[in-house]
């Protein structure tokens, strides 16, 4: 053992010469030392490898080894004085004697509070074996147990806390002495700080065989950060962290020619420089998304696209290939929410994605991926599909029709958005209609902004209720207050005009309805058609009492020509 002194030893040499019955005698300044191994009481040992037998840092209430003070088991005493005996030969005998196996179960990486049970193994059936935590002294000793005497030693802590957090060192006795050390343990403690932010620039969303950046950052000013790849094969990375001006930091991992060949799963923990196995909590998953080449799903919402700001939205996403889950993303944000796919009917695979109540941040543009459990590989994307949160700025606009809400089929129809503020665009959308809003750049007229929304020639297809909404070119998705609802009714040879129904608006608008009976103000009504109906029926019904007339006339009159001659 390094650092003996030839007093120590002498001494114990002694004492392994009595131990075996070889009738040596120890060396008068060896007396207090040898005193357990001459049946003295283990209170009076005194030397300073073996006087502290539980390590001072460790909490009272999970000690790593016994208690300081407590009378040890003959056996135990024996042995060590062998081992102190035998240990202390020359460096060039101990270094002949192979090093033990230091692991953790269930593994050297545990959250705060759990338990953890810190193994050694030596290459025979040892009897004695020391562990020793680096920067706390000294080691600590434990008699291996006959029903682990095949698997080595082990010391168990019940509580992980940061106390516990450092390298470990294990060694065992052998009949020609002391081990070497074995290789290094690094036992880390997670959950001491709030946990950091995992974000993949500039999108979780990857090309195969593209590049993408991996972020963590923190509040915390943490001075460095861990990150892991999780899956087959297993990676992780220290990287220094880099100071921001609000005294937040961060740190960027470039990740190169991503396939779908394997998942891609990550998390990074933060740590303090002086403590660098005292870890934050983990980040929260961040995976990412390679799409495939196998058939696209279909993603739709059954409220429509345009939903008012605190209604209750859910994407379905679905597939006739039978897809076991589903994920979801949205451009321009980092979560890629996962669902198990299940089976409506046969040969037909679909998810729900419930978005909860709508806020300006589920506005955007979205699309949905298919894969199988066994299969790291995701299918082709979705159609996009927008979602338009109304109600995001206090503006309402007007919305009405020329030449009036009741048309006939053929007829050209121009529906007016007008607005008394300054907006861009505007946004025309048809209630339950499967085809995404018209969308028209604004202009100036008549101290308003305005768009005409044309449809020439309408037909009964173009029956229904209309909104309109003003937005700004800086979000596209954000739109004013919903119109008051106008509902246009076409009429036909085939058609039939109903009265409107009082409609509830699902996008804020009021309840008003322009019916037949009611006109816009700036726009009279027009019956031209049925006028003309009416006018050529008047028409025909005043001939025919003409020709009656006429002919009663000449009828009268050739009965008096008759009577005269």
């Amino acid at each position: 053992m390094e650092g003996a002194s030839q007093e120590d030893t002498e001494s114990v040499m002694g004492m392994r010469a009595r131990l075996l019955g070889r009738g040596s005698s120890p060396s008068s300044g060896a007396a207090d030392v040898t005193a357990p191994c001459r049946g003295g009481p283990a209170s009076q040992w005194t030397h300073p490898w073996v006087s502290v037998l539980r390590a001072p840092w460790s909490p009272p209430s999970a000690p790593p080894g016994p208690q300081e003070g407590d009378a040890m088991t003959p056996s135990l005493t024996a042995l060590l004085c062998l081992g102190l005996s035998v240990g202390l030969r020359t460096q060039e005998q101990a270094r002949t004697l192979p090093k033990p196996t230091i692991w953790a179960e269930p593994g050297s990486v545990i959250p705060w509070g759990s338990p953890v049970t810190i193994w050694c193994q030596g290459t025979w059936v040892a009897p004695v074996f020391r562990f020793h935590k680096e920067g706390s002294s000294p080691p600590w000793y434990r008699q291996a147990p006959l029903e682990h005497a095949d698997k080595g030693n082990f010391f168990s802590i019940s509580h992980m806390t940061q106390d516990y957090a450092g390298r470990y060192h294990c060694y065992y006795l052998s009949p020609t002495g002391w081990s070497e050390s074995s290789d290094p343990l690094e036992m880390v403690v997670t959950g001491a700080h709030r946990k950091p932010t995992l974000s993949a620039l500039p999108s979780p969303v990857v090309t195969s065989g593209g590049n993408v950046t991996l972020q963590c950052r923190s509040k915390q000013g943490l001075d460095g950060f861990i990150l892991t790849k999780e899956g087959e094969p297993k990676s992780s990375w220290t990287l220094d962290a880099q100071r921001g001006p609000r005294g937040q930091t961060q740190a960027l991992l470039p990740v190169g020619r991503v396939t779908p060949s394997h998942r891609w799963t990550f998390r990074c923990h933060g740590f303090y420089r002086d403590t660098p196995q005292v870890w934050s909590a983990p980040s929260d998953p961040l995976e990412l998304l390679v799409p495939g080449v196998s058939g696209k799903p279909s993603l739709l919402t059954l409220q429509g696209p345009v939903v008012a700001s605190g209604q209750s939205l859910t994407l379905q996403c679905r597939s006739d290939v039978g897809y076991d889950r589903f994920a979801l993303s949205q451009e321009g944000r980092q979560a890629l929410p996962q669902s198990p796919g299940r089976q409506p009917q046969a040969g037909l695979s679909q998810a729900d994605f419930p978005l909860g109540p709508v806020t300006n941040t589920h506005a955007g543009r979205y699309r949905c991926y298919g894969g199988h459990n066994l299969s790291s590989e995701w299918s082709a994307p979705s159609d996009p599909l927008d979602i338009l949160v109304a109600g995001s700025f206090p503006d309402t606009p007007s919305l009405s029709v020329q030449p009036g809400p009741v048309v006939a089929s053929g007829e050209n129809v121009t529906l007016l958005c007008q607005s008394g503020s300054t907006k861009e665009t505007f946004l025309l959308s048809k209630e339950g209609a499967a085809q995404s809003p018209l969308r028209l750049r604004s202009k100036y007229r008549g101290g308003h902004f305005q768009a005409e929304f044309s449809m020439s020639p309408v037909t009964s297809a173009h029956n229904g209720t209309y909104r309109c909404y003003s937005l700004l070119s800086s979000n596209p998705y954000l739109l004013s207050h919903a119109s008051a609802p106008l509902e246009l009714a076409v009429s036909g040879a085939a058609d039939t005009i109903h009265p409107p129904q009082n409609k509830s608006d699902p996008t804020g608008g009021s309840d008003r309805v322009i019916s037949c009976s009611e006109s816009l103000p700036s726009h009279p009504q027009d019956y031209t058609v049925e006028n003309l109906i009416r006018m050529g029926m008047a028409g025909s019904v005043l001939l025919g009492l003409g020709i009656l007339l006429f002919q009663a006339q000449h009828g009268h009159g050739g009965a008096q020509d008759a009577a005269r001659s």
